[in-house]
């Protein structure tokens, strides 16, 4: 049995032989089907391969892809995700501490390496960092939730546009207003609240180090979901 990234790395190549109209309903219903992010990756990647085999035959033959899974895509995608097992608990686990891992990493690393250019190229800020442990917590706190919730929407208004004719401008523009309407409610929380908690100081280039771990705990946890 192939596990899914040679499944989709198969599957990638071999929706290259579809025609344009064939390639168009299939890939909707792939992103349909791989943004069910309650169903085992495996389970899904194993469907939509045999999918597109079976597509694909039917294409030899002069079919179109309404002829195979008929004109409503959406309910037979539906009654596909009905059918697929749903994600392990600890996968599910693995996955979002994965997915907070990766974002803390990220954060830390680029505010250490914005607060080791201030100080060492422009000669702004200063050697030492310090916080307020109790604020700088609930603020990550708050910023993962926004995250979180930033990811869930996007996946939501995927699903949606799914089997939709919608400009790409006014997908680009809708994603871009609800990503900054997001940004600016953590920057308004950011600076509205007050620092409270024990203090600690610390180099500034200690930000890079613990960033650099928090990155390699989420890969391991990745490799092992």
């Amino acid at each position: 049995m192939m596990d899914k990234n040679k499944l989709i790395e198969d599957n990638n190549r071999k929706r290259k032989e579809l025609t344009e109209e064939n390639r168009k309903y299939y890939e909707d219903m792939l992103i349909y089907l791989r943004v069910s992010y309650k169903k085992s990756e495996q389970e899904t990647e194993e469907i939509l391969t045999e999918m597109l085999d079976h597509l694909l035959e039917a294409q030899a033959e002069g079919r179109s892809a309404e002829d195979v899974f008929g004109t409503q895509p959406k309910q037979y995608a539906d009654e596909i995700i009905g059918e697929l097992p749903k994600i392990a608990t600890k996968e599910t686990t693995g996955l979002i501490t994965m997915g907070m891992l990766y974002f803390l990493a990220a954060s830390t690393l680029l505010t250490g390496v914005i607060d080791m250019i201030a100080f060492y190229l422009f000669d702004q800020g200063d050697s030492v960092k310090v916080i307020h442990t109790g604020s700088f917590a609930l603020k990550a706190i708050i910023a993962i939730v926004l995250v979180f919730l930033f990811a869930y929407a996007v996946i939501q208004y995927i699903r949606w546009s799914c089997f939709k004719k919608i400009k790409r401008v006014t997908e680009f523009i809708g994603a871009w207003l609800f990503g900054c309407l997001v940004f600016l409610v953590f920057l308004l929380i950011y600076y509205v609240m007050p620092a409270f908690g024990p203090v600690v100081e610390f180099p500034v280039y200690v930000s890079l180090l613990v960033g650099g771990v928090l990155g390699i705990l989420g890969w391991l946890i990745r490799k092992r979901i």
